[in-house]
């Protein structure tokens, strides 16, 4: 039942909110996944579709691998969002782009896939755990162009006019919510509202400072009411004079209702949960070159001393690394402390940069781990769509071997299987690796990341 104070904007929602919710993913085409031929696709978002029913994802190796992505279909609008900033901005350029709020994921990921070729994202997130299942996330979508960073968004003030795109998909009283999460029907209150609205308020402020003269900004919420969505966007038009707002002009067949220039999905109306959208930009769009956005980003002032977490002297790379990555000669390669990670060599000075200001979870992709004389391929290069499969033994897995890996059980290899290091695979995409003694094989997936239920389903779902 809903809070006796909670007014319904829209007619039928109440009702609607008593019905099952859909269910839908979002496949990873960077990984090379195709839609299923008879999928019911999102109408926003040509890599979502809807599921009959919802499987048992924990028991899906493809979910793990990093091919799709679990994601409510309203939410998947941040795709289309992303892609229309892009066409206003630059088609063909790199452009720098701040999730701000960014757990779990699917908004990160969705942007990855929007963005063009060059690109890269920033995912910040507020709370130390979420930003953990975060960077997990990332690095099972597979991308090196992806910086992951914890903290208040009041820190990215200091990054002064440096974001093309901003995401702000801000904490809310999540009303969009209610039918999927008793937790949210249970906090909501009048008073919460208010507080997350001024909230809302406050992040905004901080993430104007960071957009760039021309930059777009792409606010969303899981909510309904006014005071989070229409108000909000109205505070932002009154208090800062550059804002102007972008229109998003949908199909009337999608279903979806638009009220003082915010988009909204609603339950009984779409097929999917609640979510509210609007664009501004800071001053008209403003397209950039290619040539001049990274003219900007390699003239970045040289910083003294050591960047923050990394060590004063590096370990230089080994070549042996280096053979593990397709078109290595794309990337920087960094080894500092026991990792070994890469990122595009084209965005070298802004991570150094943004190293020195923010906190840092990870940037890029983890590819090895040093461990005395071994350098130990990474799951995170597993997943990685740079990966050079062929520097690897492979060796194929069932779906019963495939889960135990992913239970972190011990793995039984053919005995022709070479010694060292090998890539396992589940219907030839990369799982994961083993490194091969002989007599046994250790298992090599991260313990954190490990599935810890014991009830297999007694088929594989199959979802892709």
């Amino acid at each position: 039942m809903l809070p006796k104070e909670f007014i319904s904007p829209f007619p039928g929602l109440e009702e609607a909110l008593a019905e099952e919710p859909a269910v839908s993913v979002r496949i990873n085409r960077g990984k090379g996944i195709c839609l299923p031929t008879d999928a019911t696709v999102v109408p926003w978002c040509a890599s979502g579709f809807w599921l009959d029913a919802r499987p048992a994802f924990t028991w899906d190796p493809a979910m793990h691998q990093g091919l799709y992505y679990v994601q409510d279909a309203s939410s998947m609008v941040i795709d289309m969002a992303v892609r229309k900033a892009v066409g206003l901005l630059a088609p063909q350029s790199d452009l720098l782009l701040l999730d701000a709020c960014a757990a779990p994921g699917g908004k990160t990921t969705a942007a990855i896939d929007a963005l063009p070729q060059g690109s890269m994202v920033v995912a910040n997130e507020y709370m130390p755990a979420r930003a953990i299942v975060l960077a997990e996330n990332v690095a099972k979508w597979g991308s090196a162009a992806v910086m992951v960073t914890r903290g208040d968004t009041s820190r990215f003030r200091k990054l002064h006019n440096k974001f093309d795109i901003i995401i702000s998909d801000v904490p809310c009283s999540g009303e969009g919510m209610f039918r999927k999460d008793a937790e949210a029907l249970r906090q909501w209150s009048p008073a919460l509202v208010e507080e997350c609205a001024a909230r809302q308020r406050e992040i905004v402020a901080n993430l104007w400072e960071a957009l760039r003269p021309g930059g777009i900004l792409i606010y969303s919420t899981c909510t309904y009411n006014r005071a989070e969505n229409e108000d909000m966007l109205t505070h932002i038009l009154s208090e800062c004079p550059d804002a102007r707002h972008i229109p998003i002009e949908t199909p009337e067949n999608w279903g979806t209702i638009t009220t003082d220039g915010c988009l909204h999905f609603v339950p009984g109306h779409v097929r999917g949960e609640g979510q509210t959208i609007f664009m501004v930009s800071k001053g008209e769009p403003a397209p950039t070159s290619i040539h001049d956005h990274g003219k900007q980003r390699t003239t970045t002032k040289e910083h003294k001393g050591k960047s923050k977490g990394t060590s004063a002297s590096a370990t230089a790379v080994p070549e042996e690394c280096r053979k593990w990555i397709n078109d290595a000669e794309k990337y920087r390669f960094t080894c500092n402390g026991t990792k070994v990670t890469i990122h595009p060599d084209s965005w070298d000075a802004t991570i150094k940069e943004l190293k020195n200001t923010l906190d840092i979870v990870c940037a890029g992709t983890e590819i090895a781990t040093i461990k005395g004389r071994d350098y130990i391929p990474a799951q995170a290069l597993a997943l990685s769509t740079d990966i050079r499969k062929e520097a690897f033994p492979t060796v194929g897995l069932t779906y019963p071997e495939a889960v135990a890996y992913l239970r972190r059980e011990a793995i039984t290899l053919p005995p022709d299987t070479p010694r060292g290091f090998i890539l396992l695979t589940y219907c030839g995409n990369p799982l994961g690796f083993v490194k091969n003694l002989g007599n046994r094989a250790n298992n090599l997936y991260p313990a954190e990341w490990r599935i810890l239920s014991s009830h297999i389903p007694d088929t594989p779902p199959s979802i892709i």
